[in-house]
């Protein structure tokens, strides 16, 4: 409550905030005061509007439940909350898909699946990286995002190189991969989950001007694609038991990786 007594001779003047709670109770307590002192007592409300810094809206309209500037603060935490969620939801899928991507190409001795999980574990690291940056208070996380592309860049790049002598080594007939229908699965999992995600991450990207956001939104589009390309490979070689289909795929996955590794480094 906010009270201000000022005195210019006898008179004595009590201001209080209209609305306040306690208004009437002090109203009440003044009455009962003058009365037992037998002074006399006259009340006067003086309305007098308050304006909103940020949008110069007065406080006492009533035709507004919030003003400008409050709406747009709730639309903005409300646009976060949204980017928030897909992001943990996309987290969520990416890590249960890296993990069983990695271990189906293991048990397999797949090169395919070590590409898709490879490519999809170090896209979960980048995804990681929005997401605290959409978590975090302060606005200022562009130079550890660069940073972080950066690092990104540099592991995709061996990534690609480590893929490239697997696959040709099982081309060579060192290590024949062995059909796997649990990696068919999370492939086709994946292929499905993936561009979902990354078309919902692209309709936030665009309402919210995200450059970031819009950059995880490919990343997830390009990771369905990688899972089509490696799925092809899977299906042939359990189908036709062909063992070259594996590491051709993930030999058609490998420039794919190239280019988005040299575009994170140039970031």
């Amino acid at each position: 409550m906010r009270l201000r007594y000022r005195r210019s001779g006898l008179p004595l003047v009590v201001v209080v905030s209209e609305g306040h709670p306690a208004r009437e109770v002090l109203t009440q307590s003044l009455r009962i005061a003058a009365a037992t002192a037998g002074l006399r007592m006259r009340m006067r409300t003086v309305v007098r509007e308050q304006t909103c810094s940020r949008c110069q809206v007065a406080a006492s309209d009533r035709r507004l439940r919030l003003p400008p500037c409050a709406r747009v603060s709730s639309g903005m935490e409300d646009a976060d909350h949204q980017i928030r969620s897909v992001l943990v939801l996309s987290l969520a899928w990416m890590a249960v898909e890296v993990v069983l991507s990695l271990w189906a190409a293991w048990d397999a001795r797949s090169p395919a699946l070590l590409a898709f999980g490879g490519d999809s574990a170090i896209e979960l690291l980048s995804a990681l990286v929005v997401l605290s940056v959409y978590s975090s208070s302060e606005r200022g996380g562009q130079e550890r995002e660069d940073r972080a592309a950066r690092i990104a860049g540099a592991l995709l790049l061996a990534l690609a190189a480590y893929v490239t002598v697997i696959a040709v080594l099982a081309l060579a007939g060192t290590a024949e991969p062995r059909p796997s229908r649990f990696g068919i699965a999370v492939l086709i999992a994946s292929a499905v989950i993936m561009p979902l995600l990354a078309w919902r991450k692209r309709q936030l990207a665009v309402r919210e001007g995200s450059v970031a956001l819009r950059a995880d939104a490919a990343e997830s589009a390009l990771c369905g694609y990688f899972a089509l390309i490696a799925l092809a490979g899977l299906v042939v070689n359990a189908a036709a038991h062909a063992g070259w289909a594996d590491p051709v795929a993930a030999l058609a996955i490998v420039p794919f990786i190239v280019r988005e590794g040299w575009e994170a480094l140039r970031a």
